[in-house]
């Protein structure tokens, strides 16, 4: 059916983009309750939602004119998260509004700004660009908002969670307050409801999402793998697919660049794509998807979003991604516009629990299985080649008359080897790669309904363990002296060798090194895996199994080095011999409380000897007129003292001047004294000779400086 209620100059340009009817989101918002209000669109990714924007924005901008007026001010403006996103719309616009004869400008981070300076200064009718870099043209006074009548937000959740809140509100604060506002968001959490409420006026709520259905057009699989087998996966689901164009998600810049190249050496038509690349470079990679020079492109999740690109029928996890809103949007890269597609997810044994919880959280069912072998790939590529379009094409004379000539030189089995030998020499050799089947059994659709209470006693029965009958011991370089524990042991063993917890049995523990036990199902992958996995802190060896524990007490253990010294063991101690001599008094005491040895005073009050009481000394006044008392040379104790000279004023005593005799410097080793020179006296110094000549000092070489009035 035609789109409803829109503009004849869009509908013609729908009709020759191939649009013969409106998807929900389109048909939401042409109803006539949505014309001229706010809006607030939750919709699925790869919905339309581009489109529905561009034609809930028709009537303000064009009205009941066929053409708009000439490019001046903005009219619209388009706020989208990343660079890519923002160029898509622009190039959706362009074509929806081509024959109204807008003029769509693009201002995104990357890209030369003074050329989107220029353009903005010749006139635009809807400008689209990210949230930076109009800040950037509204502050330097090259983007005027003053005559905007429509502002719309793509992807609204995804600018909040990069840290534009700050830049979204003061672009929307320097719009008009009457314009419209149109907010569309894959999620309407709290934070965009909030947004939402501030900047928009009696905004229509539409929300197109079955949050009960999962997306209709995708297939998701969940491909079981051992973890050092995850690039092996990758190829061998892009060589069994064989989809014109596939995107390989990983988590890290790192991860992309290994991907890329390694996908690039097994002869992949392959691109990357990160945040590290410049603008060119990624417009370079995108482009290249879409004239089909590249068939499979690396990326991280700056891909997650917005991206339409054609023939997209393959989205690979190589690495699991972080929650469910980017498996949403991940996997949305496919599927969209009515065409079918497939999400695979590479799960490593040691993460199925977090697939599962992530399948679960989105509210999709996957089909759990292990990457396909190289003998599947094969049959696929067989299947292919009969069924080649090729042979379905007319042929002209030209053609014939050749294949006529090589019939009559060649038999017909040579000619069709020689047509699978070229082909199968452009496609990658696909991977031999194992499949354990014991740890990927499909659990089927977790059920969404409440658990029934259980009763006391009532315990679901655990898994049997694997049999240890015919087990293998393998040795671990780390034992107790490097704090060996199984808490972190186990994960480790599991990592290393790509097996789980029920392959592990018995683990001793010693002190340079632990002995642990490998079913015998598992001990054959065991230790292939270990020795093309190399770590350089610990070694993994097979080993001989420990000798049994026996029921008597075990033996002490060997000293431990302390700082590289081994001392002696302390030898134990005979509890049978006499009791410790007791600690001997304090000295310098007395015992106040009649203990020996306790303390009689406190902290600091110790007396220092034997304490000895003062004898009382008899008072004797003094009488007033009783003559002072003569002094005398002699001691109490009857010692004659040295005769008493007075001195007299100054240096000299009273028998006169003392002579002044210098001593004589002492040598110092074998070198001889140096003669001794008196100093001149105080006041034998020469007369004051006058002052010193003035002699100015300059800036360069003595010249005196100019003189400058003030």
């Amino acid at each position: 059916m035609p789109f409803p209620a829109s503009h004849p100059a869009l509908e013609r340009a729908l009709a020759a983009q191939g649009y013969a009817e409106p998807t929900p989101v389109q048909a939401a918002v042409l109803e006539a309750g949505a014309e001229g209000r706010d809006l607030l669109v939750s919709a699925q990714t790869g919905s339309g939602k581009t489109v529905a924007f561009g034609l809930a924005a028709a009537p303000t901008l064009l009205g009941e004119a066929e053409r708009l007026p000439k490019a001046g001010l903005p009219m619209a403006l388009v706020i989208a998260p990343t660079r890519e996103l923002a160029m898509q719309v622009n190039r959706e616009l362009e074509w929806l509004y081509a024959q109204a004869g807008a003029t769509v400008v693009n201002c995104v981070g990357g890209m030369d700004a003074r050329r989107e300076q220029r353009a903005l200064n010749f006139g635009a009718h809807i400008v689209v660009g990210t949230p930076g870099r109009l800040r950037d043209h509204i502050e330097r006074g090259h983007l005027d908002l003053s005559e905007l009548k429509v502002a719309v937000l793509d992807e609204a959740d995804e600018m909040l969670d990069m840290g534009f809140r700050e830049d979204l509100e003061f672009i929307l604060d320097a719009a008009p307050a009457d314009r419209r506002t149109l907010l569309f968001s894959a999620t309407l959490a709290r934070d965009i409801i909030a947004l939402a409420k501030n900047y928009q006026n009696d905004a229509l709520r539409i929300d197109t999402i079955d949050r009960n259905e999962p997306h209709r057009d995708i297939e998701y699989r969940a491909v079981r793998v051992a973890p050092n087998e995850t690039e092996h996966a990758v190829v061998n689901l892009l060589r069994y697919f064989e989809s014109p164009g596939a995107l390989v998600f990983a988590n890290t810049r790192e991860s992309v660049r290994s991907l890329h190249s390694k996908l690039r050496e097994r002869g992949f038509d392959v691109v990357g794509l990160s945040g590290e690349l410049s603008q060119r470079e990624r417009a370079d990679a995108l482009q290249a998807l879409r004239d089909g020079h590249a068939r499979v492109c690396v990326a991280t999740d700056v891909a997650a979003r917005g991206l339409d690109l054609p023939d997209l029928g393959l989205v690979i996890h190589a690495e699991l991604p972080v929650n469910k809103a980017t498996l949403l949007h991940r996997s949305g890269r496919t599927g969209r516009a009515g065409k079918k597609g497939v999400s695979a997810l590479v799960v490593p044994y040691t993460r199925r629990r977090k697939a599962e919880q992530l399948l679960f959280a989105a509210g999709v069912e996957g089909v759990w299985g292990g990457a396909p072998s190289a003998d599947e790939i094969r049959a696929k590529d067989t299947e292919r080649l009969l069924d080649d379009p090729i042979f379905l094409e007319a042929t002209n004379e030209e053609d014939l008359a050749l294949a006529e000539a090589m019939l009559a030189k060649r038999t017909p089995t040579e000619i069709a080897a020689a047509l699978i030998r070229t082909r199968r020499a452009k496609l990658p050799a696909p991977e031999e790669i194992y499949d354990d089947p014991r740890h990927g059994a499909d659990p089927g659709p977790r059920s969404r309904e409440p658990r029934e209470p259980r009763e006391y006693g009532d315990r679901p029965e655990r898994e049997p363990r694997v049999s240890m009958d015919g087990s293998e011991w393998f040795r671990i370089s780390v034992g107790r002296r490097g704090n060996a524990d199984p808490k972190w042991l186990i994960p480790l063993i599991c990592r290393q060798g790509h097996i789980t917890k029920k392959d592990i049995g018995s683990i001793r523990i010693f002190d340079y090194d632990t002995k642990f036990e490998i079913s015998a199902e598992a001990a054959v992958k065991f230790g292939a895996a270990v020795q093309t996995t190399v770590r350089e802190d610990v070694q993994i060896t097979p080993t001989t199994a420990p000798a049994p524990r026996g029921d008597g007490p075990r033996a002490p253990r060997p000293p431990r080095d302390f700082d590289g010294d081994s001392r002696p063991p302390r030898g134990p101690r005979n509890y049978d011999d006499a009791p410790r001599a007791p600690r001997a008094p304090r000295q310098g005491g007395y015992d106040r409380d009649g203990v020996s040895g306790a303390k009689p005073y406190g902290r600091g009050d110790e007396p220092k000897g034997d304490y000895k009481p003062r004898p009382p000394r008899d008072f004797k006044p003094r009488d007033r007129d009783e003559a002072p008392r003569p002094y005398s040379p002699i001691e109490s104790d009857g010692a004659p003292k040295r005769a008493y000279k007075p001195r007299a004023e100054g240096r000299d005593n009273a028998d006169g001047p003392r002579e002044y005799k210098p001593r004589a410097p002492k040598a110092f080793g074998d070198a001889p004294a140096k003669p001794y020179k008196a100093k001149p006296a105080f006041g034998d110094k020469p007369a004051f000779k006058g002052p010193k000549p003035f002699k100015a000092k300059g800036e360069f070489g003595g010249k005196p400086k100019p003189f400058k009035k003030k």
